[in-house]
């Protein structure tokens, strides 16, 4: 006996499946017709390099347990087609690649009727769907798994334990057998998977506790369930089935890659009914089970990038579709992610960091040219793009049409001509006393320079713009448009939230101007000290990118009464007692689909619809109208408004790269990250007049850190105007603390246009931390300069 026959591993194994399909497949072979197979394991031209690496996977032993499994993958389900096509006159039927899903695809507004056919589907879907084939009787229950693991772990005879793994692996069938709550219920909705998941659960939990061969066979039969189940339409069963082989905890180990990789391809190619099921279910996993599916994925995306180990893995050239097939998967719950009343995870969770070292503009630049094609780009998904690589790419692609100005200069100085060096920026010059007007009259005759690198002149006052200008032309800007006295936006302190005001006008050019402020903000990395609710950001990428059609409306988007909860909580809470009434809704609140508001001291009255004052709310259309009057404060109220100020906003970020953000992200590119990290601002801090080994900066840190977050915050604005960080992180503040030589009775002085902290040099810590307090605590409009 070789010592192949004696080895019980799972390469022995395949190998032994290889052999004995081999002397069947021998007798039958005859002209092998091209294979319609999904995306193929192996080009055409590598299978006879298949060949060789199976029957050297026994040299390599354990290590080569990883190879020899592709190998027996590709040569079994080779030989076992062939065999298949001769034996069926007909050809079976695959799923057509022009029918996979691909969640999200490349352009948004394609994303978005997608994500609303997922909304809009039925929850039993009524497409013809194969018949159900019955059910092995499985009586076996998760108490008697239990007791059988407990029994095994002192007895050390895991037998049991063993046939259980055996017969549930087995195939699909017996999968769904075991797992499903009742054999004789269909479960074919959306809103029910049939499975115990306690029951998967506490069967992986054991997994992973037993010996080895029991590990290895739970993947052998996986690898011939694969094999065995993937052509044709699926049932529900199947479905079942892919459900609950994702949530394996092997495929944590790298040497399970391969076959890892078959499964999500066979998910990533279901069509899009399957994958309408599959969300459904996915968004009723729990958020540790749901985090660990979205953790195994990412990370099997970034080992396939960036190997330690490259020999652990087949060459790139013969796996391409790999990372397709994850990103698939991973859109799948990203959608169910999505759906979920509350989100299982944040969003920041799908971030794959290791896309930040990756050559972004490439992948950009593929997806702007080959669009919806077969060639894969990361920006097909974007949610797993961080925050901070968007920036970059939004940023850089805006540099193009620099570096097409720059060629035009470089051709002057070539012709002798004197260039303009003007031409690099833009250059705003306004006067303090008139610095709206000046900023829009600016604003408007330079509408062709806005994404050029912006420098701010006062007029009669001398001085260099080196960033400072810019950021205190920002600062003040803001501050007056905002102020309520201005009456373009209304602060509502329940929400501490700016929104549109609805008074009517005749030019709503200033709304424009704010919009192209938050766009120059986005391209010159300025954080502004702006509070819009979310619906805002929702509203403004509602669509992405402007349309041709002049007509087509722009900022419309569906909201709800969560939308409104984050504007005017207070009325939100009101709506929401009307929908809950047990009562005489029409007796009882006596209103109408008429609403009113008041306008310079004038209460006009509105109609949510035609004849609305004339139409009860009543039991049977209060929702209708909770639905109109949210719409009409979000929406219609404000639509010239909010029109003006879209346009704004997309007059300078017209990149393709707006697509790839969520309304969460445009917030955070204007306004920053609320989240702080005191330790990295103190790590990046830069001193001027004192080095960090000084005392009073020592006192200082040790007061700061030992803040709580409101104070933390106030700190943050103090010196920076905004309580919020960059994109880039407490690395890109620059944040600065000079030495302030006047007397230590003194406060401390905040330069926000530097991010700068001046900072006497008090006795001790007691001193400093009363005068930070007092100073931070009573900024506005003192201690600035």
């Amino acid at each position: 006996m070789n010592e192949d026959a004696r080895d019980p591993s799972p390469a022995a194994a395949a190998a032994a499946v290889v052999e004995e399909k081999d002397k069947k497949e021998e007798e039958e072979k005859g002209k092998a017709e091209e294979r319609e197979k999904l995306p193929p394991i192996l080009t055409p031209s590598s299978s006879s390099s298949s060949s060789t690496a199976a029957s050297g996977a026994s040299e390599r032993g354990a290590k080569g347990q990883l190879s020899t499994f592709s190998s027996f993958i590709s040569t079994a389900s080779q030989k076992k087609e062939v065999a298949e096509k001769r034996s069926s006159p007909t050809q079976l039927v695959t799923p057509n690649t022009k029918n996979v899903r691909d969640l999200p695809p490349i352009c948004l507004d394609v994303r978005q009727k997608q994500r609303l056919s997922i909304d809009s589907l039925s929850a039993e879907m009524k497409t013809p769907v194969p018949p159900e084939p019955a059910l092995p009787i499985r009586t076996k229950t998760m108490k008697d798994f239990q007791e059988d693991v407990e029994k095994a772990k002192s007895s050390g005879e895991w037998k049991e334990v063993h046939d259980f793994y055996l017969t549930t692996f087995d195939s699909f069938l017996e999968l769904s057998a075991t797992f499903k709550k009742d054999a004789n219920t269909p479960f074919n909705t959306t809103e029910d998977s049939g499975i115990n998941a306690k029951f998967v659960n506490a069967v992986y939990d054991a997994l992973l506790n037993t010996p080895q061969d029991i590990q290895k066979s739970v993947l052998k039969g996986i690898i011939n369930s694969l094999l065995r189940e993937w052509k044709g339409p699926r049932s529900k069963d199947d479905l079942r089935a892919y459900f609950i082989l994702l949530q394996n905890p092997q495929f944590n180990n790298t040497s399970t890659y391969v076959i890892y990789a078959h499964l999500l391809r066979q998910i990533a190619t279901l069509v899009e009914v399957d994958h309408h099921f599959l969300v459904h279910w996915f968004k009723k996993l729990s958020q540790k089970r749901f985090k660990q599916l979205v953790d195994r994925l990412l990370q099997f995306i970034s080992l396939r990038l960036f190997p330690a180990k490259p020999e652990e893995f087949p060459p790139m050239t013969k796996c391409s579709w790999w990372i397709p097939s994850a990103a698939k998967v991973l859109a799948l719950l990203n959608a169910a992610n999505d759906l979920a009343h509350l989100p299982l995870i944040p969003y920041t969770d799908f971030y794959n960091s290791t896309l930040d070292h990756i050559d972004l503009m490439e992948e950009y630049h593929t997806w702007q040219c080959f669009g919806n094609s077969r060639r894969f780009s990361f920006c097909q998904y974007p949610f797993v793009i961080s925050i901070a690589a968007k920036k970059i790419i939004i940023q850089r692609d805006s540099e193009q049409q620099m570096i097409s100005i720059a060629r035009s200069l470089v051709d002057k100085v070539s012709r002798r001509q004197r260039p303009d060096m003007n031409m690099l920026f833009l250059n705003m010059k306004v006067r303090r006393t008139h610095l709206v007007s000046d900023s829009l009259d600016e604003l408007t005759r330079k509408r062709g320079d806005l994404k050029k690198k912006l420098k701010v002149t006062f007029v009669g006052e001398a001085g260099l713009d080196m960033g400072g200008l810019t950021k205190e032309w920002f600062l003040l800007l803001i501050r007056q448009i905002f102020h309520p006295d201005y009456g373009m936006f209304a602060y509502h302190k329940d929400s501490h939230c700016h929104w549109f005001s609805s008074f009517k006008c005749d030019n709503y050019s200033e709304f424009r101007l704010v919009g192209i402020l938050m766009g120059l903000a986005v391209y010159n990395s300025i954080t502004l000290d702006i509070r819009f609710p979310p619906c805002c950001y929702k509203k403004l990428l509602s669509p992405p990118i402007v349309p041709g059609d002049q007509s087509r409306p722009v900022g419309i988007c569906s909201v709800s009464i969560d939308d409104l909860y984050q504007i005017m909580p207070e009325l939100a809470h009101g709506l929401n007692e009307l929908l809950s009434h047990d009562g005489n809704v029409e007796e009882d609140f006596y209103s109408t689909f008429q609403v009113f508001q008041e306008e310079f001291g004038v209460i006009k009255s509105y109609n949510l619809k035609p004849s609305g004052d004339k139409i009860p709310v009543n039991n049977q259309n209060r929702k209708e109208y909770v639905q109109l009057y949210i719409d009409f404060l979000l929406n219609k109220s404000i639509y010239k408004q909010f029109a003006a100020f879209y346009y704004g906003f997309h007059s300078v970020c017209t990149s393709n790269a707006l697509m790839l953000l969520r309304p969460e992200e445009v917030e955070i590119l204007v306004c920053g990250s609320p989240e702080l990290d005191m330790h990295a601002l103190q790590r990046n801090t830069q001193y001027d007049g004192y080095v960090k080994t000084d005392l009073t900066i020592r006192y200082f840190w040790d007061v700061v850190l030992g803040f709580p977050l409101d104070l933390q915050k106030k700190l943050l604005h103090f010196t920076t105007g905004s309580d919020r960080v960059p994109v880039g992180g407490m690395a890109d503040l620059n944040f600065k603390i000079s030495k302030h030589g006047t007397s230590t009775n003194w406060l401390p002085v905040a330069h926000t246009c530097f991010n700068q902290l001046c900072l006497p040099p008090y006795k001790n810590k007691k001193e400093l931390k009363q005068k930070l307090i007092i100073g931070i605590s009573n900024s506005e409009g003192f201690g600035l300069e």
